[in-house]
């Protein structure tokens, strides 16, 4: 486990990871198909017109080897993670592109990153739900699974 003053020293490593990566996927991602675009205004993202979608063969981990060990140690991105929201920009496993249950799911993550004001709010209460109740029973991520298997059970 991960200590809440390991954590306060991870979180700002976390924040600065997750901002590149979704400059990344911003500028190499696609647009949101019609369908996608559709489900993201029905779950509540303010802005649909910003998500952009990258299709990879395996979702990336951090290079920073501290970060790196906590991401391993943790389970928070795994050989079997399929998708990984960061804010606007959404890794897609590239054996799970474009699946609308997966987009949905992220879908809910960036609109939990709107309702929580960015980076910072949202990396602070998801990554310590994860590490202090576990991933999937954290409530941020049970709110993403929820909205999933409403709108494609």
């Amino acid at each position: 486990m991960i200590s809440q003053e390991e954590f306060q020293q991870l979180l700002p490593l976390a924040i600065q990871w997750a901002e590149d990566q979704e400059k990344i996927i911003l500028e190499q991602g696609v647009a949101l198909p019609p369908p996608a675009l559709t489900d993201a205004i029905t779950i509540g993202v303010a802005n649909p017109e910003k998500v952009r979608l990258l299709c990879v063969p395996e979702i990336p981990i951090p290079d920073h080897p501290i970060l790196k060990q906590a991401v391993l140690a943790t389970g928070l991105i795994s050989n079997s993670t399929i998708g990984l929201t960061l804010r606007y920009g959404i890794f897609i496993r590239e054996d799970h592109w474009l699946g609308r249950g997966i987009t949905v799911h992220e879908l809910a993550h960036t609109a939990q990153y709107e309702r929580l004001g960015g980076f910072g709010p949202f990396l602070q209460q998801y990554l310590y739900e994860c590490i202090t109740i576990g991933y999937p029973a954290a409530p941020m991520e049970q709110e993403a699974i929820y909205v999933q298997q409403q709108m494609y059970p």
